[in-house]
Order: C-alpha cells, then structure tokens, then sequence
C-alpha cells in the first residue's frame, strides 16, 4: 500500500497551488464585481437597443469604452490585479493587458470597417436605387 501522508503546519497552505499571501477577495469584493458588471453590460445593451446616437460609429466607440471599462472591473475584482500581489508582477500584466486590448479593439473596428466597404461596394448604391424607385 501506500505510506500515510505526514500534513505539515505549511502544507495546507500550499494545498491549491497559492504560495503567495495576496487578497483573493470576499464576498462584497465579487458582489460589486457582480453589479458593475451587470451594468456595464446592460447600459451598452440599451444603447444600442434603444438607438441612444444617431451615429452608428459614436454607439460603437461608448460600447468599446464601456468595454475596456469591463475588462478593468473583470482584473480588479475577479483576478485581483493590483500593484502589490506577486511584487509588482500583476501591475506589468495588467500594461501589457491594456497593449493587447488596444491592439485587439483597434484592429477588429479597422477589420471591420474595411470589410464591410470591400466586400459591400454596392450596397450603398442599392439602397439609393431603392429609395428612387419608391
């Protein structure tokens, strides 16, 4: 069989794979996270459902805001990134998080954008013809 396993003061510790004495949160940590994610995904919703702007492009860039928003509220309160968790380690993830999101956000608008001129060249005429005819 196998020998007893002798459980040190420290090894209950280490049970999870934790080793560092950083904050994991308590419950109003992740119910405030909770709320301000509702929010934050339901005012975009209303937004757009509700056609708040007249321009297309000016719903886009506060849905992105409000996005980015998201994602901050997502590292505070659920992964809890902060400047002092694993000496300063969590602050350079969280730069190097916000390059990503730029570059991300950045490029799906400029994807989308040139898609949609592309690969719809017509589209615009159609619409104008349509609106002739009636």
């Amino acid at each position: 069989m196998s020998a007893p396993h002798n459980h040190s003061e420290h090894d209950h510790h280490d049970h999870h794979g934790h080793d560092d004495d950083g904050n994991h949160g308590s419950l109003k940590d992740y119910a405030i996270g909770f709320i301000l994610s509702v929010i934050l995904t339901a005012i975009p919703f209303w937004l757009v459902m509700a056609k708040v702007f007249d321009k297309s492009s000016t719903t886009a860039l506060v849905v992105l805001a409000f996005a980015a928003v998201q994602v901050v509220v997502h590292m505070v309160y659920f992964l809890h990134m902060n400047n002092k968790v694993e000496g300063g380690w969590s602050m350079l993830s969280t730069v190097f998080t916000v390059v990503l999101l730029v570059i991300v956000l950045a490029g799906s608008i400029w994807v989308m954008y040139h898609m949609n001129k592309n690969m719809m060249p017509s589209m615009g005429n159609d619409v104008h013809n349509m609106q002739d005819m009636q």
